[in-house]
């Protein structure tokens, strides 16, 4: 991976944990003062909670995305020591799903009017489930990855104990 691009990513990183963080601290904050400037329909305060839960989850991934980045740059990806990141990056995208679910369960009760929009977030979650299972692909893919950086050092070794 070229050094652009782990520049761009690193910074695109930088500020989805920047922003996750300042949005975090004001809604934390915004729950503690009680100062709530929204006078809604929705129950406000689950909302928050649930958004600040899954910030955390997105945060997770970013943080694990950030450690694989640096294992590329040094070259030790293909070792196992990366399948612990790659796996908490799993479960993060998983949990950022089931907190999704459950903004669309809060919100469900609101949309009797018009179920389509509670579909369409299911939908949304149905899909971000997709992106953990192309995740875990990859993952099978990194593990064949590994085996075979292993195979080709083992063939190396008997190949230079014959010379």
């Amino acid at each position: 991976m070229g050094k652009l691009t782990v520049l761009a990513l690193r910074a695109v990183l930088g500020v989805v944990l920047t922003g996750t963080v300042s949005i975090q601290a004001l809604m934390v904050w915004t729950l503690i003062s009680g100062n709530d400037p929204e006078d809604g329909s929705l129950p406000l305060t689950p909302l928050r909670v649930i958004t600040i839960l899954g910030m955390v989850s997105v945060q997770v991934a970013v943080v694990c995305v950030w450690r694989l980045v640096t294992m590329v740059r040094r070259g030790t990806v293909f070792s196992h020591a990366a399948f612990r990141y790659v796996d908490i990056v799993i479960g993060a995208i998983v949990a950022a799903a089931l907190v999704w679910f459950a903004v669309t369960a809060i919100n469900a009760p609101g949309q009797r009017d018009d179920p389509g929009v509670t579909v369409i977030m299911a939908g949304i979650g149905v899909a971000i489930l997709g992106v953990a299972l192309i995740v875990r692909v990859l993952r099978v893919l990194l593990a064949q990855a590994v085996a075979r950086d292993g195979e080709a050092a083992q063939m190396q070794a008997e190949l230079d104990e014959m010379i």
